[in-house]
């Protein structure tokens, strides 16, 4: 299930979420419409997946992933195909809406939900490491795929063997290797969400990794942008850019690997301080090579530990019957905090500078591990139901 599941996560986020930004310059010029206007329909996909997280999860909690994600993932495929026949921005952004719901029914949300269910505490973390661990290179991996097929097939063309490939794959390993076990009857989800909401420890929970998730979203988008700023060529500011893909994977590795020492929020804590360093060093020493590649290597180490570290917490604290259920409830947030971010940043950079821009990471990141750590002094094992 575990290697199921790693294929079918590498090539979800590869076609329904990174294949479009290479989509971008031919649909511009064959639907006449601008680079915002294009970049709004992903936009909407995120949010929409956002919005549907917490019926989502009440739904993985009741009944397990196998159907649902098996029924997400040939939506995802049909979805990808009616893209390659839209004619105009509308329909554009009516597909990436489905695109959405999609995306809130086999993506990393659902994956880890069955993932929780279905192993104990002393397997639940190597398990979620492998899956993302392998789909920490879907944007590797389809990044150069989808352009080769562009360049060969042309655009619509391109979509259609995407959403072919990913019927392929997803729907059989999804309907034939998911295993869905189901929260006991007698666990009351609702209590247990309820309690959970009334807890400062949770919200210290979502407020570190809200605030970290927007500075994530804003370095993904801006940092290429902003070492051109510095005065390095493009090829070298997206190169470096890249590593931060690599790193996220090695940053999982490490503080996977430091559990048995230290507790997850601490290290985590840890990881965002590092990332929040990065920010300041950046405006500092960037404008040198050395510079440039030390603050993006120090950010990229912390780059995807907030996507494990987020349900081994939950999973910890609230138990495993209503963790679908708290981790929509959370997820909703992040989401509106990731779509909206680099919109915001890109506003603050156009009147005050980047400069002002990493600040604003910086203090993002302080102030996700300073609620991390503060959750972690909070710990008490509340009522599991």
């Amino acid at each position: 299930m575990v290697g199921a599941l790693a294929i079918t996560q590498t090539a979800g986020y590869g076609v329904l979420y990174y294949a479009f930004s290479v989509f971008i310059p031919p649909m511009s010029r064959d639907l006449d419409a601008g680079v915002a206007q294009l970049t709004g329909a992903i936009t909407l996909a995120v949010l929409v997946s956002g919005v549907l997280a917490p019926v989502i999860g009440r739904w993985l909690d009741r009944h397990g992933g196998r159907g649902l994600m098996t029924v997400g993932s040939a939506l995802g495929a049909a979805a990808v195909l009616a893209w390659s026949q839209v004619e105009s921005v509308a329909q554009l952004y009516l597909v990436c809406a489905v695109l959405g719901v999609a995306s809130a029914m086999v993506l990393y949300e659902a994956a880890f939900a069955v993932i929780v269910a279905w192993f104990d505490a002393a397997r639940r973390a190597r398990a979620l490491l492998a899956v993302t661990v392998v789909a920490g290179f879907a944007s590797s991996i389809f990044l150069p795929l989808t352009g080769f097929l562009v360049d060969r097939y042309g655009w619509r063309q391109a979509l259609v063997m995407l959403a072919a490939g990913y019927a392929l794959t997803a729907v059989p390993l999804h309907g034939l290797a998911v295993r869905s076990r189901r929260a006991p009857p007698h666990a009351n989800r609702g209590e247990i969400v309820g309690a959970a909401l009334r807890e400062r420890a949770f919200w210290l929970l979502a407020a570190g990794f809200l605030t970290h998730t927007g500075a994530v979203a804003v370095m993904g988008v801006l940092l290429v942008t902003y070492l051109i700023t510095l005065g390095h060529p493009p090829v070298f500011a997206a190169s470096v850019a890249g590593l931060l893909g690599v790193l996220s994977v090695t940053g999982r590795l490490v503080s996977t690997g430091l559990q048995a020492r230290w507790r997850v929020a601490l290290i985590t804590a840890v990881m965002f301080g590092l990332q929040g360093l990065a920010a300041v060093l950046l405006p500092l020493a960037g404008r040198s090579v050395p510079g440039a590649v030390a603050a993006v290597v120090l950010f990229g180490l912390g780059f995807g530990v907030a996507t494990i570290a987020r349900p081994a917490l939950l999973a910890d604290r609230y138990g495993t019957a209503a963790y679908a259920s708290l981790s929509g409830t959370l997820h909703l947030p992040i989401t509106v905090a990731k779509a909206i971010a680099p919109l915001a940043a890109a506003g603050v950079a156009q009147f005050a500078g980047y400069p002002a821009v990493m600040g604003l990471v910086a203090a993002a990141c302080a102030l996700g591990a300073l609620s991390l750590v503060a959750y972690d002094r909070s710990r008490s094992a509340p009522d599991r139901g």
